[in-house]
C-alpha cells in the first residue's frame, strides 16, 4: 500500500519555512563572521603585542619616547604656522642685529681655530694626542704674543708718543716745501692742521680724552681675551662640532657632505694660516728696509704694514702710503726709495709669495676674490673683508661639485 503523499504546505507554511531557512543561513553566516572576528581579534592582539614590543624596543633607545602622528593641516593651522614663522624670523633678525659684536668675535674665533687646526693635525700625525697637540699649538700662540708684546710694546709706545710729539714739526717742514707752500698760501691748510694738532683737537676727537683712550684699551683687551678663549674651545671641540653638523644630513648623502665639508674647512684653514704668514713676511721685510734707511719709527711702521696687509685689496696700499709718507718726512730720496720698495714688494708678494703659500689650500679666481672682499667688507667691515675670500672659495667649491654636475644631468 503506497503511503499518501505529504500534504502540500499552504502559503503561510511556505513562508514560515522560508523564514526559518533564511534565519538558519543568517545564523551560519553570523557564526562564520564571529569566528573570523575572533580570529582577527586574536591576531590583532598578537600584532598589537608585537608592535608594542617593537615600540618598546625602539623606545628603549629613545629615552624621550617616539614622535606622534603628524597633525592634520587645515587653513587655520597653516596661517598660524606661517605667522609664527614670520614672527620668529623677525625676532631672529633683531637678535642678530643686537648681538652683532658678539657674533663677530665668535666668527673670528672660529676662523682662527680652523686656521690653527692644520698645525694640530700635523702634530697628531706625529703620534701625539689631540689634547697635547692643542696644548702645544695654543701655548706657542700665547708665548708668541707675550714675547711680541714684551719686545714691541715699549718701543712702539715710545715711538708712537714721539711721533705724536713731533707731528707739529713735521707739519712745519711741509710748509717749507715750495709746492706745498704755494697750495697753502691759497687755502691755508697747514696752518689749520698745525693749530688743530698743537691744540689737542686731534686727540680729543679720536679718543674723546683720557676716558676714551681707557675705554678703547679695555674694550680691545676684553675682545682679545674673548677671542683667545673662544678659539681654544672651538679648537678643542672642532671634530665633535663637525660630526654633530654632519648628523643633520641624511645618511645616504652623509659621506659626500663630509668630504665636501672637510675640504671647505681645509681651504679656510689654509687661507687663514697663509694670510698670517704673508703678513708676517711683509712686516719683517718692511722693518729691515726701513731700519736700513734709518727711517724713524721703523718698528711701529712695520707692524702697521703687517696688520694692514691682512686686509684684502686696499690693506697693502694703506700701509705703503703711511710708511712712504713718513719716509718723505725724512727726505725726498728716502721717500722715493720707500715708494719704489713697496711697489716692487707688492709685485713679488702678489705673483710669487702668495701663489707659493696658497697653491695647495685656496683656489679662488681674481674676480671672486674682489667680489668676496667687497661684499664681506660691506657687511662686516674689515672682518668681513678678511672672511669674504675663504667663503667665496667655499661657495665656488660647492658650485663646482654640486650645482654644476646636477645642471649637466638635467
Amino acid at each position: 500500500m503506497t503511503p499518501d503523499p505529504a500534504p502540500e504546505p499552504t502559503g503561510v507554511d511556505r513562508t514560515d519555512h522560508a523564514d526559518r531557512a533564511d534565519g538558519a543561513d543568517f545564523a551560519d553566516r553570523a557564526d562564520v563572521v564571529g569566528r573570523a572576528a575572533d580570529a582577527a581579534d586574536v591576531a590583532g592582539a598578537a600584532g598589537a603585542a608585537g608592535a608594542a614590543g617593537a615600540a618598546g624596543a625602539v623606545a628603549s633607545d629613545r629615552p624621550f619616547g617616539l614622535p606622534g602622528r603628524p597633525l592634520r593641516s587645515n587653513p587655520f593651522m597653516f596661517g598660524l604656522t606661517g605667522a609664527l614663522g614670520v614672527l620668529t624670523a623677525w625676532l631672529l633678525v633683531q637678535a642678530i642685529a643686537g648681538a652683532g659684536s658678539a657674533i663677530v668675535l665668535i666668527v673670528v674665533s672660529l676662523f682662527l681655530a680652523i686656521g690653527l687646526n692644520p698645525a694640530v693635525e700635523a702634530l697628531q700625525r706625529s703620534n701625539l694626542s689631540r689634547r697635547l697637540a692643542i696644548t702645544i699649538v695654543f701655548g706657542s700662540v700665547i708665548a708668541f704674543f707675550v714675547v711680541f708684546g714684551l719686545a714691541v710694546v715699549p718701543p712702539l709706545t715710545e715711538q708712537t708718543t714721539g711721533f705724536a710729539r713731533h707731528l707739529p714739526d713735521y707739519v712745519q717742514q711741509l710748509q717749507n716745501h715750495p709746492l706745498i707752500r704755494s697750495v697753502d698760501e691759497r687755502y691755508q691748510i697747514l696752518d689749520k692742521i698745525q693749530q688743530y694738532v698743537a691744540g689737542g683737537g686731534l686727540a680729543t676727537q679720536m679718543f674723546g680724552g683720557l676716558l676714551g683712550v681707557a675705554s678703547v684699551v679695555i674694550s680691545a683687551l676684553f675682545s682679545a681675551f674673548t677671542v683667545l678663549v673662544l678659539t681654544l674651545y672651538f679648537l678643542g671641540s672642532l671634530n665633535s662640532m663637525k660630526e654633530t653638523a654632519y648628523r643633520f644630513v641624511p645618511r645616504s648623502r652623509r659621506t659626500r657632505v663630509r668630504l665636501l665639508g672637510d675640504e671647505i674647512i681645509n681651504q679656510i684653514g689654509g687661507y687663514v694660516a697663509g694670510n698670517l704668514i704673508i703678513s708676517l713676511i711683509a712686516g719683517v721685510v718692511t722693518y729691515l728696509f726701513l731700519a736700513m734707511l734709518n727711517v724713524p719709527y721703523a718698528l711701529a711702521l712695520a707692524i702697521f704694514v703687517a696688520v694692514t696687509d691682512l686686509i684684502p685689496l686696499v690693506g697693502a696700499v694703506i700701509g705703503a702710503v703711511v710708511a712712504s709718507g713718513v719716509g718723505f718726512l725724512s727726505s725726498v730720496q728716502v721717500g722715493i726709495a720707500c715708494v719704489v720698495f713697496f711697489v716692487v714688494y707688492q709685485q713679488v708678494e702678489n705673483y710669487w709669495i702668495s701663489p707659493k703659500v696658497f697653491k695647495s689650500s685656496v683656489d679662488v679666481p681674481p674676480v671672486a676674490t674682489i667680489v668676496g672682499a667687497l661684499l664681506g667688507g660691506a657687511l662686516l667691515g674689515i672682518v668681513g673683508a678678511l672672511l669674504g675670500i675663504p667663503l667665496a672659495a667655499a661657495l665656488l667649491l660647492l658650485a663646482r661639485e654640486v650645482v654644476l654636475p646636477r645642471q649637466d644631468r638635467l
